[in-house]
């Protein structure tokens, strides 16, 4: 595995004009073509990167820089739109013509589209995380026949192959912070509202969200500092308006953590026996750095909530989906019903590992309006805001929750599919609140990551706790 690259510095050298953009970016296309065949992590770049390097180069000579992330290459996942000739395929071969033209407003320079889990791991609950039929299966970074998890997963593998300085990827619950757990690197789930979801393929209204992945946390306060202008075909994003325009970096600048109060909340699931013992360091070099921890916190959710969580996700899902392939100008099916028989009638492509039971399931779901479908989202909401994160919080008087991303990475399996490995990320994805994970260290070599989450909007305070962490912990 190459040395990731570290995306404020190759900001700095290119504003001091010290690097060529357009060799920065041959670099990274020299790179992935390389290197790449083993990780699959990349489904298409674009043609005309190193023309738009040289652009760029061109006007910094001229006019100078226009930002912090000026002539740095990104990678994006492929389930959210890109000008130009790339499609936006979510990894399905139904919209292999799904070039529209429209770029979803996230503010990033884009070099090429990522892999990722199928219709980002919500056609079937028996899938390989990292598996599409458009780029096949995408592969840990540390480890080949480990899974990167997903469904960000190539933006994750990309960032810790060192393909690109930063990435792109969305998450609806764990597809950002999952991939970049198992694969060792740095990721932010915004609060949903803080960045536009405008012309990306989506799973739920109440939900998804797209977030930056890099090598530190400065990496990826800097690239969320570029993705949060507002859009006013978002509606999440009027709540975000006082938060909008934050310069994310700034809150890096901590050297202690004294007067924090830090709840720990492990996460749920099983986890493999060496997480606890790393978790429990890991909180001792926050207290370390000052923090107080109240330990063995947990979230209780009722028996009702798995169900009721699903339910909105595929009420969510047939509507936002129906609506996403209407406004596409391109050639792809009408609605899922179409998605639906054309995976039938692919189903050697398409469905050789695993079938579409989440898509039937969504399709027999009727509108937003169902009175199933409300009383699902009030549970939901209640239990992780009310009874869940603001609850504990307020309870705890905590200015941040930490916990266990996930475990380390399982074998690739596309039989059975997905192994559970314990984690953290469904009450803040429920929530829609913020998530930021950072590597917390190793089991026999395979990275574990740890969570900092909190309130809507909290995203200065988690990422100042994160980079006092990052500090502690140390060179990796």
């Amino acid at each position: 595995m190459a040395d990731m690259l570290d995306l404020p510095a190759l900001a700095r050298e290119i504003a001091r004009g010290e690097r060529s953009i357009e060799d920065l970016t041959r670099s990274c296309l020299e790179r992935i073509a390389r290197d790449d065949g083993e990780y699959r992590s990349v489904i298409a770049l674009d043609e005309h990167a190193l023309d738009a390097a040289r652009a760029l180069d061109a006007e910094r000579s001229k006019s100078g820089v226009r930002g912090r992330l000026f002539g740095i290459p990104l990678l994006i996942k492929d389930n959210i739109e890109t000008a130009g000739a790339l499609p936006t395929t979510a990894g399905s071969l139904a919209l292999a013509a799904n070039v529209t033209g429209r770029d979803a407003p996230v503010g990033a320079v884009i070099l090429g589209k990522t892999n990722l889990s199928e219709w980002a791991n919500f056609r079937s609950r028996h899938s390989s995380s990292g598996w599409s039929a458009v780029g096949g299966q995408t592969r840990n970074a540390h480890d080949l026949a480990r899974s990167p998890c997903g469904s960000s997963s190539g933006s994750a593998v990309a960032v810790a192959a060192g393909f690109a300085p930063g990435a792109i990827g969305t998450e609806t619950n764990g597809s950002i912070v999952c991939p970049a757990s198992v694969n060792g690197v740095v990721a932010i789930k915004p609060t949903v509202g803080l960045v536009s979801r405008s012309r990306i393929v989506p799973i739920s209204v109440t939900q998804d969200t797209a977030g930056p992945m890099a090598s530190t946390v400065a990496g990826a306060a800097t690239l969320l500092s570029a993705m949060t202008a507002y859009d006013d075909e978002d509606p999440a994003m009027r709540a975000a308006r006082p938060h909008l325009g934050r310069d994310y970096a700034q809150a890096l600048g901590a050297t202690s953590l004294h007067g924090r109060r830090i709840g720990a909340v492990m996460g749920s699931g099983r986890f493999h026996p060496e997480v606890e013992p790393l978790f429990r360091d890991a909180l001792a070099r926050l207290r370390t750095a000052g923090a107080e921890i109240v330990p063995d916190l947990r979230f209780s959710p009722p028996d009702a909530f798995r169900d009721a969580m699903l339910d909105v996700m595929l009420y969510e899902f047939r509507d936002g989906i129906d609506r996403y392939l209407a406004s596409s100008p391109a050639p792809v099916p009408a609605d899922l019903a179409a998605l639906i028989a054309f995976n039938r009638e692919h189903a050697t492509e398409e469905m050789s590992f695993f079938g579409q039971d989440l898509f039937e399931l969504a399709q027999a779901k009727g509108g937003l309006q169902e009175e199933r479908y409300l009383r699902a989202r009030e549970l939901v909401r209640r239990v992780t805001r009310e009874e869940g994160i603001d609850g504990l919080m307020t309870a705890e008087r905590l200015d941040a929750i930490v916990g266990v991303t996930s475990g380390p990475a399982w074998t690739i399996d596309s039989v059975n599919g997905d192994r559970a490995v314990g984690g953290s990320s469904t009450y803040g994805a429920v929530a829609g609140y913020p998530h930021v994970t950072l590597p917390m260290g190793s089991i026999q070599g395979l990275p574990v990551g740890l969570s900092v989450m909190g309130r809507a909007f909290s995203e200065p305070q988690l990422l100042e706790i994160a980079a006092v962490f990052e500090r502690v912990r140390g060179p990796r």
